[in-house]
């Protein structure tokens, strides 16, 4: 049985014939997959070259049917004819379809595999309808990015309505199940048992040290960031902030350059470090370094997987309560939610968990609960139990260790 995967990740095969995937996240889960199917064989774009860093695909059932490099829908539009004919390739190699969403290769991957009658399950992880309003274009990019947004979830309804569907948290069960979908809620993980720490505080005495995770886009929120660092250094608090995440196009570029404008006008730029993209499997282990994670996201995706790593990783977490989030995150009990992305709602949260040693250590320890209940393990054999059970496909039964 081949399980075939769509998704907008990008790849790259190195000289000993190893998979890379830049971020990692997709890797792990694709690893999670593959002990319930003969083959994996995924659709998606592959660099030219290897990158410096990634995280290897560890199962040996996986192949690439590489599509051509593209970092959004502007550059995948144009390159859609030759894309087209490459779905229709990877489609007729297997016997199952599984299209991660948001991707803009999704719904035409989709009607090919309906022409040709291949069960197709999805897992929804992002809404850009709720994100629309939150970006900060203007004029013809604005406008030609709702005719794009509106596409989507024309393309979103029409194949929820037709395809087993797992989705990324409860805000968007509510949303799809208002349109009339039937979805099965899930909570989308990158860890492990082994991933799970055991220290049982942080903020010990002298510099305290933030830490965010994210891609680096207007999406984020993270523009608050430098404010809210100031904001803690002028009422006493030695703090820095680590961001780590990469730029996602012109317009990440043009948010990591506004951060660092900031930061330089705030007088804090030598305590906000942006410092790029980090591999999954060496971010893991970076997460025990550091005191508060803080992650100030605005509306439009499911639950960041980042906020499970950081609770894997004894760190209590600060979050704003938007979109999926509330369903992985209680107030006081596993992290502390903020109700907008402002520096002084970040600042206030930040500095509760500073001062308050009773409430960190009872957050650091819900997170650990909540990091243990959503294991990758789990969540796979979760939904491989119901594909089997709603699409006419055999399994097969991983072996336990």
């Amino acid at each position: 049985m081949t399980l075939g995967i769509l998704y907008h990740m990008p790849f790259w095969r190195d000289a000993d014939g190893s998979l890379w995937e830049a971020e990692g996240s997709f890797a792990r889960y694709v690893d999670s997959l593959a002990p319930y199917f003969d083959e994996i064989l995924l659709s998606v774009p592959v660099f030219d070259a290897p990158q410096a860093s990634g995280s290897r695909v560890r199962a040996s059932n996986v192949r690439l049917s590489p599509l051509p490099y593209f970092p959004g829908p502007r550059q995948f539009y144009p390159m859609l004819p030759r894309i087209h004919g490459r779905l229709k390739a990877w489609v007729k190699q297997c016997d199952v379809i599984h299209l991660r969403i948001p991707t803009p290769a999704a719904i035409f991957a989709f009607r090919i595999a309906r022409a040709r009658r291949k069960p197709v399950f999805l897992l929804v992880v992002g809404d850009y309808q709720a994100l629309l309003p939150h970006l900060q274009y203007q004029g013809a990019k604005k406008a030609l990015f709702g005719i794009y947004v509106r596409f989507e979830e024309w393309a979103l309804r029409h194949m929820t309505a037709r395809a087993l569907t797992f989705v990324n948290g409860a805000s968007l069960r509510r949303k799809h199940e208002a349109q009339g979908a039937r979805v099965v809620e899930t909570k989308t993980t990158t860890l492990s048992l082994a991933d799970i720490a055991s220290r049982t505080d942080t903020c010990g005495p002298g510099r305290i040290r933030l830490l965010t995770v994210s891609r680096i886009d207007p999406r984020k929120g993270l523009r608050v960031l430098p404010a809210a660092v100031a904001e803690l250094v002028k009422s006493g608090h030695d703090v820095t902030l680590d961001l780590i995440g990469p730029t996602i196009g012109l317009i990440g570029d043009d948010e990591r350059d506004a951060i660092r404008a900031e930061a330089t006008r705030l007088g804090v730029a030598d305590r906000v470090n942006l410092i790029g993209p980090v591999a999954l499997d060496r971010l893991m282990t970076l997460y025990r370094d550091y005191d508060v994670f803080v992650l100030p996201t605005r509306p439009g995706e499911g639950i960041p997987r980042v906020l499970m790593e950081a609770m894997a990783n004894g760190m209590p977490v600060v979050t704003t309560n938007v979109s999926g989030i509330g369903s992985l995150v209680t107030h006081g009990q596993n992290g502390l939610l903020i109700d907008e992305a402002s520096a002084s709602a970040v600042a206030g949260a930040v500095r509760q968990l500073m001062t308050q040693p009773d409430l960190r250590r009872t957050v650091i320890q819900g997170g650990y609960a909540t990091a243990r209940a959503h294991t990758l393990e789990r969540q796979a054999a979760e939904m491989m139990a119901t594909v089997s059970a709603e699409l006419p496909v055999r399994l097969a039964q991983p072996r336990v260790a």
